[in-house]
């Protein structure tokens, strides 16, 4: 298994954070276009719930649509939130999201922790995913900046 880390400063307060980042729909909102992500579930609640299901289609690689389903496994609101991967391209994946109030803001922690079908065989493939993630999570970084310096969902 591997492990990808990242965390952020947002100038937003915690329950600020919470409500953007566990509602699926702002997802969208903060992935490359590239990935073609598209939220299937006819998604109700303003936010994440345990148990709550979330079908998406992405396209990850060369463009090909992809089904993936996460379960959200653990909440602790407005502190933390989980998904796993229940169904896509990896054996495992579970993405934490932790929220922590500091003056003027909050800290988002992301932690992924991850496993590629078919190990051993996949694992010249993990360097390839640390790259998709690093860019992926640098769009994110740069469109969260932008949207709460602006106070624009858009």
């Amino acid at each position: 298994m591997k492990t990808f880390k990242r965390s952020q400063f947002l100038p937003i307060s915690i329950e600020e954070a919470w409500f953007f980042f566990s509602s699926p729909h702002n997802l969208s909102l903060i992935t490359p276009k590239q990935l073609g992500l598209i939220i299937k579930s006819d998604y109700t609640s303003k936010t994440v719930s345990k148990d709550d299901l979330i079908d998406y289609t992405v396209r990850p690689l060369l463009g090909i649509p992809m089904k993936w389903k996460t379960k959200i496994t653990d909440v602790d609101a407005p502190y933390f939130f989980v998904d796993k991967q229940i169904k896509g391209p990896y054996k495992i994946w579970e993405h934490r999201h932790t929220f922590e109030s500091m003056e003027n803001g909050v800290v988002m922690y992301d932690e992924v922790i991850f496993k590629l079908p078919f190990y051993p065989l996949s694992k010249p493939f993990n360097s390839f995913i640390q790259k998709k993630l690093n860019y992926i999570f640098d769009y994110r970084s740069m469109r969260l900046k932008e949207i709460f310096s602006s106070g624009n969902l858009n």
